[in-house]
């Protein structure tokens, strides 16, 4: 039998716990008792929060008030909201065909942005060989917890600037879409853009860390998606709180 690729991820120093933690915060906030009566109007909230939040890491920053109220008419923005609007729909379809899936959500964030002919493609043909690595690991190539398996479409998509225009975007759409698929965020409550966005510096050097493929790189992007987790687990209690109060 292979072994699995993302398994030695987990033997880097203080990684498992950290993911381990994060997983308990997260299923300690997915138990809120406001999402028994609210959950409709909290994924809402969630939806725009983490949305907002991932144009802003790719330099689209804007009020949240702003955008809430439709004066923001910001394409990456918009971009980003019909991303996270979409994810529910594909999320049957992301372990079938994940470079589809990409392509649609590339359509989606950048259509409004680039130009027709580079929507859906990749701007680098080169790049083939690792998305179909990825691609192989989101149908089934690990049994690595959800949350690892999101990192690393994540990172390897930022890693890979593979599509033109607000890639960072399609890389948080496609790990969001991970946690939802693999059953972790299953009804997409976790606004893991916003966990991202309230560490941006730690967010942006540990991304660098994992494109250079060194064991102290993966691991500083590992540690960090833990901790942005934990934060975005705050952050749907927060929601619980005010939605409920």
């Amino acid at each position: 039998m292979p072994s699995d690729p993302l398994a030695p991820l987990l033997d880097l120093a203080d990684v498992a716990p950290a993911l381990e933690k994060a997983r308990a915060a997260v299923d300690a906030a997915m138990r809120h008792r406001a999402l028994r009566r609210s959950g409709g109007p909290v994924a809402a909230e969630v939806a725009l929060r983490t949305s907002v939040a991932s144009a802003a890491l790719d330099t689209h920053g804007f009020d949240l008030e702003g955008v809430r109220a439709g004066v923001v008419t910001d394409p990456v923005v918009h971009g980003a909201l019909r991303a996270t609007a979409a994810l529910d729909g594909l999320t049957g379809t992301w372990p079938k065909a994940p470079r589809q899936v990409l392509a649609k959500l590339h359509i989606l964030v950048a259509r409004d942005v680039v130009a027709p002919a580079e929507l859906g493609r990749p701007l680098d043909p080169g790049a083939a060989p690792r998305l179909d690595g990825l691609a192989a690991l989101v149908s089934g190539g690990t049994s690595a917890p959800v949350l690892l398996q999101a990192a690393v479409v994540h990172g390897e998509l930022l890693a890979l600037k593979a599509f033109a225009g607000p890639n960072g975007v399609v890389a948080r759409a496609a790990a969001r879409l991970t946690l939802v698929a693999g059953g972790l965020d299953p009804r997409g409550l976790l606004a893991m853009d916003v966990g991202h966005r309230s560490r941006e510096p730690e967010y942006v050097g540990a991304a660098n860390a994992f494109a250079t493929g060194t064991p102290d790189g993966l691991r500083s992007w590992l540690r960090h998606y833990a901790a942005a987790a934990e934060r975005a687990a705050e952050e749907l209690g927060e929601i619980c709180e005010q939605i409920t109060a």
